[in-house]
């Protein structure tokens, strides 16, 4: 699973929302065990990610991959940004992606709106169903929704989405049924550790 063959993935389907984890392959292993280990993720050396424009911040397993790309919208060009830290050893990537709204839309915009067309457009490009979804607010008081889905590959992603000041973040976690179950709680301190940064 590389970030390259990610991208292209995330580009088409972000605007407002969605991300498809291509299945990384493990090599299997020649060695006969009598006896059955259960071998850990190795744990990545976690630490505090602050955005290039300063306007966000998050726990990151390493320093991400970072990609810029520009989409033409009904809104107008868009310019995405994607964060991308993938630890080795674990079928999981950690992604933060953003865009910035045109001035006129991001001021006319009802914030739930956009998080609703955010989640329908994840389910609907990643051909998946959803498992839970709750209103939610950023660290600072953003209107956020949290959701979580799965696609028929069996990925489950875990996504925050936040509308601040003219901006739809998204903050995920892709990983499979079996290192979610492993990962869940590392999953919600990367989930809980980002903030938004207010403009000054």
């Amino acid at each position: 699973m590389t970030v390259k063959s990610l991208l292209p993935l995330i580009a088409a389907t972000f605007v407002c929302g969605g991300f498809i984890l291509v299945e990384a392959r493990q090599p299997k292993s020649l060695a006969v065990v009598t006896k059955p280990t259960v071998s850990q993720p190795v744990q990545p050396q976690w630490k505090l990610f602050t955005a290039p424009d300063g306007r966000f911040t998050i726990l990151m397993p390493g320093s991400p991959n970072r990609n810029t790309q520009y989409q033409k919208t009904y809104m107008g060009e868009i310019n995405l940004e994607i964060f991308v830290a993938q630890p080795p050893k674990q079928q999981v990537a950690y992604v933060v992606a953003y865009n910035d709204f045109p001035y006129s839309y991001g001021e006319m915009a009802d914030p739930q709106a956009v998080l609703n067309n955010a989640r329908d457009m994840a389910l609907k490009t990643t051909k998946s169903n959803l498992i839970s979804q709750r209103n939610i607010r950023s660290s600072n008081n953003h209107p956020g929704k949290e959701i979580e889905y799965i696609n028929s590959g069996g990925k489950i992603t875990k996504s925050r989405m936040y509308v601040a000041e003219g901006r739809l973040y998204q903050v995920m976690a892709i990983t499979t049924k079996k290192q979610q179950k492993t990962l869940a709680k590392t999953i919600t301190g990367y989930l809980n550790s980002f903030h938004v940064v207010l403009k000054k």
